[in-house]
């Protein structure tokens, strides 16, 4: 079987970003592109509009994959680069193609309007429904956005790498989570900057002893949760520099803000076998709305 990275391209300059990004990915990981556009036919009354025919729609939407993949193979010349439109309602369809996948990427945001383009609730409903890792792309993510600046302080994507930023649940410390992130890292050859969150006793227990500060002593339990936690994965991966931060407060809030500084940001997502709505979880849903970075969510046990 073809290992390959799926991308769902819309046209949207947030897709056009999402593909640029895995082709950078596929370089890194040795592996081909395949683009994917969802033609979702236009309703009867639309499609009868001046201009506007079913076939002139359908039409100019296959330029979209194809175009795309045209100057990707110009910019990414040792990528191999597949495109194909497929007829379906977009959620989906690419949910059923990501099966095949080894990672799909998407754009965090789209354009809706007349052909049923992905949009933003489709990005979320994939990532809810397929168990294969997908990254969210913002627009205008550029390769020296992921790298650290130059000397004089210019962007430049020949400098090193930013950390890959992971968010860890040291109750739940998922394999498959953590084993992506450290393969990330290993990829671009960076440090691994791994986040734990806690939540800070009510201040008025404080008071409940002279000789223990309850606060420290949950953090010293937190840190030494984060790092055992971590242990054998330091071992499996000894060219990966990591460094821990385990800190009180709203994971949500930390992992944005730490996302400034990072390459790319990875997150976990409980499986839920569920047929009712779509949950990505309270913490993942606002990271991929507010972080400037990518993000990875990986589907775990």
């Amino acid at each position: 079987m073809v290992r390959y990275i799926m991308v769902g391209l819309d046209g949207s300059s947030e897709s056009r970003a999402a593909a640029e990004w895995a082709a950078r990915e596929a370089k890194m990981r040795g592996l081909s592109m395949r683009l994917v556009h969802v033609w979702e036919p236009v309703p009867e009354p639309v499609a009868q509009a001046p201009l506007l025919g079913t076939e002139t729609l359908k039409h100019w939407s296959e330029r979209i994959p194809h175009g795309a993949a045209e100057g990707l193979r110009a910019r990414h010349p040792t990528v191999d680069v597949a495109a194909v439109q497929l007829t379906g309602v977009p959620a989906d369809v690419l949910v059923d193609v990501a099966r095949d996948a080894e990672l799909v990427v998407l754009g965090s945001r789209g354009l809706s309007g007349i052909g049923g383009f992905l949009v933003g609730s489709v990005g979320q409903a994939v990532i809810a429904r397929t168990e294969v890792p997908v990254v969210l792309v913002r627009s205008g993510e550029q390769a020296a956005d992921e790298h650290a600046m130059d000397p004089a302080g210019i962007p430049s994507a020949a400098t090193r790498f930013r950390p890959v930023l992971l968010g860890l649940d040291t109750r739940n410390p998922a394999d498959a989570v953590i084993a992506f992130a450290f393969e990330e890292a290993a990829r671009r050859e960076t440090s691994l900057r791994v986040l734990h969150a806690w939540t800070p006793p009510p201040h008025n227990i404080y008071g409940l002893s002279d000789h223990v500060n309850v606060r420290d002593e949950l953090a010293r339990e937190n840190a030494a949760e984060l790092t055992e936690a971590l242990r054998p994965w330091r071992d499996k991966y000894p060219a990966v520099e990591v460094i821990e931060a385990s800190r009180a407060g709203n994971a949500a809030d930390q992992m944005v803000s730490s996302a400034r500084y990072a390459s790319l940001v990875v997150l976990g997502r409980r499986i839920r076998r569920s047929r009712f709505g779509v949950h990505i979880g309270p913490v993942a849903h606002a990271v991929l709305h507010h972080a400037v970075a990518p993000v990875a969510v990986v589907a775990h046990g």
